[in-house]
């Protein structure tokens, strides 16, 4: 019996837990339970999950001729079928499931291994149709196709691609958490890549700024082969349109097949990028977006999971041949949370006749890979791109600004106000309102949910800059254990309570009065916290906060 019984946690709580069970007997007990219990699919997808971490943790490897795969779940068998090359072996396994607990979804992983290792044949006698390819502007003569009026779109079929590149994101003259953690998955990305396809291609790291020199050794330090940055004084700041337009000049230099005029360079011979990888903030969501439509390929968005392996697709639009098949190789497998947070997606970015979609891109949640260790002594290219900036790129100048110096302690105050989605019909107003609320205590300041950090909100320049990683506060952000603790349009999932359950005092701002931060607060206050946020001001302004209080035991 395991210690953990998940049919008496809620799903939320699960998480947590789950981080600390390093045994895969003991989750797999927890798995059945689950199943003879609730069998909720969110519980059971976690555990699953738990156990794919922890034995791609162990050192030892599963033998395929000698499992017994009644022992392992679905997911055993999806991440043990990669590895195996033989068909022979493959069958086997595939007979012995049939034999055995006859899973579908197992079935299903080692016959798709099989057709990616054999490839698929036509069936004697079956019909083929051909999908007659028709360019869009013909089959869609109504439409506009701004593409076609692009500079560097060509229909790249057959282009050379190569490398992972990653743009790395500075704040305040410092190298951002995620950028490390970046470069630390694409050096293992790439190591794994090399060793399987027998090749050299390198990490290359990004950096676009008025400082971006100062940061080259930390790059290279933490997994960059090669750093190509450009430096300008007028980059101080994040701008749109010269940050998208000088990363695709970079993308684009150089090459045989790159457009005609442009100038050979000794450290790049290829068309574009492989694939391109982003911090999934404010502005590297942007970019990536930008970067990504102006290379005219796709994008997953806020993944938190990526690897490189072979995809075997069917669809017509594909593969070129209905009723076909085709191995796909070297694909970008994106993994990304559905909007429940327990589920997952996995996104492809894969070609189709007369059309390439590259680079593969991806934005990656900060705090979704590990922080590498950095080498100093690792040695790396270096290139300082030159380019000339158009002056109409800068017609609009930023006069003014605050800008927050250095890291951003939230330990200490005796209060913290602290906002979540909750602000997301007026997300300015909402960060606003709360540092009005701030400015009323005489030592105070503002935190943030996962949930603000991760969304895609549009912030106002003047609080735009208090919006970053550093402010968060929960399982993965700060904890903090002030005397008062206001939680405004917090919903009060657990990863949350952990930042904030110490605090003398907790008051929630919540709409519904039902929502699980009630379960951990001194006072819920019922109420639109754009209504709410105001009159609170009002109260610790005018010394009456404690009044307010007593207005309801509830």
């Amino acid at each position: 019996m395991p210690e953990i019984d998940p049919t008496e946690h809620e799903i939320a709580e699960l998480g947590p837990k789950l981080k600390d069970v390093d045994d895969a007997d003991e989750l797999r007990a927890m798995l059945e339970l689950e199943e003879d219990g609730e069998d909720r699919v969110p519980v059971k997808t976690l555990i699953e999950d738990r156990i794919e971490k922890v034995e791609s943790e162990d050192d030892g490897e599963l033998d395929p001729e000698a499992v017994d795969l009644s022992d392992l779940t679905v997911a055993d068998v999806a991440n043990m079928v990669r590895e195996v090359d033989d068909a022979d072996v493959l069958r086997d396994l595939l007979e012995r499931e049939k034999a055995g607990q006859d899973r579908k979804t197992a079935k299903s992983q080692i016959e798709s291994r099989i057709e990616s290792v054999e490839g698929t044949e036509e069936a004697e006698g079956e019909a083929v149709t051909e999908v007659e390819y028709v360019p869009p502007e013909e089959k869609y003569p109504e439409l506009d196709h701004p593409t076609n009026d692009k500079q560097w779109v060509e229909g790249t079929d057959g282009a050379e691609y190569r490398d992972m590149w990653v743009y790395c994101e500075t704040q305040a003259g410092d190298l951002v958490d995620v950028s490390k953690e970046m470069l630390g998955k694409a050096r293992e990305l790439m190591d794994d890549y090399n060793a399987a396809y027998d090749e050299e291609e390198r990490v290359v790291a990004v950096l676009i700024g008025a400082d971006a020199s100062d940061h080259v050794e930390d790059v290279i330090a933490c997994g960059a082969d090669l750093v190509v940055y450009h430096e300008d004084d007028r980059l101080d700041r994040f701008r749109h349109q010269p940050y998208t337009e000088i990363f695709c000049d970079m993308a684009r230099a150089g090459g045989d097949l790159a457009a005609e005029g442009r100038e050979e360079v000794a450290w790049k011979d290829y068309h574009e990028p492989r694939y391109t990888v982003f911090p999934a903030t404010n502005n590297g969501r942007d970019l990536s977006a930008l970067v990504q439509g102006e290379l005219d390929s796709g994008l997953a968005s806020d993944c938190s999971g990526l690897y490189i392996e072979s995809a075997m697709i069917s669809n017509p639009a594909k593969v070129g041949t209905a009723g076909d098949k085709k191995e796909f190789e070297r694909v970008l497998h994106m993994k990304r949370p559905d909007f429940s947070g327990f589920e997952y997606s996995t996104i492809l970015c894969i070609d189709k006749p007369h059309r390439d979609f590259h680079p593969q891109g991806a934005s990656v949640i900060p705090g979704s890979f590990e922080m590498p260790d950095p080498d100093y002594e690792r040695d790396g290219e270096v290139v300082d791109y030159e380019m000339d900036l158009d002056d109409d790129w800068f017609t609009v100048e930023v006069e003014e600004y605050d800008r927050l110096s250095g890291g951003v302690d939230l330990t200490g105050h005796d209060v913290i106000v602290a906002v979540g989605r909750g602000i997301g019909d007026d997300p300015t107003r909402g960060i606003e309102q709360a540092l009005d609320l701030v400015d009323a205590f005489e030592d105070a300041d503002l935190g943030l949910s996962r949930g603000v950090i991760t969304s895609s909100y549009s912030f106002d320049g003047h609080v735009e800059q208090y919006v970053t990683e550093e402010r968060q506060i929960g399982e993965s952000g700060q904890e903090v254990e002030p005397d008062v603790y206001i939680a405004a349009g917090i919903s009060g999932a657990i990863q949350h309570k952990v930042g904030c359950d110490e605090s003398e005092t907790i008051i929630a701002v919540n709409t519904n009065p039902d929502a699980d931060i009630r379960d951990f607060s001194d006072y819920l206050i019922e109420g639109d916290l754009f209504e709410v946020l105001p009159q609170l001001t009002e109260a610790v302004e005018a010394g009456e906060l404690g009044a307010m209080m007593e207005a309801s035991d509830d």
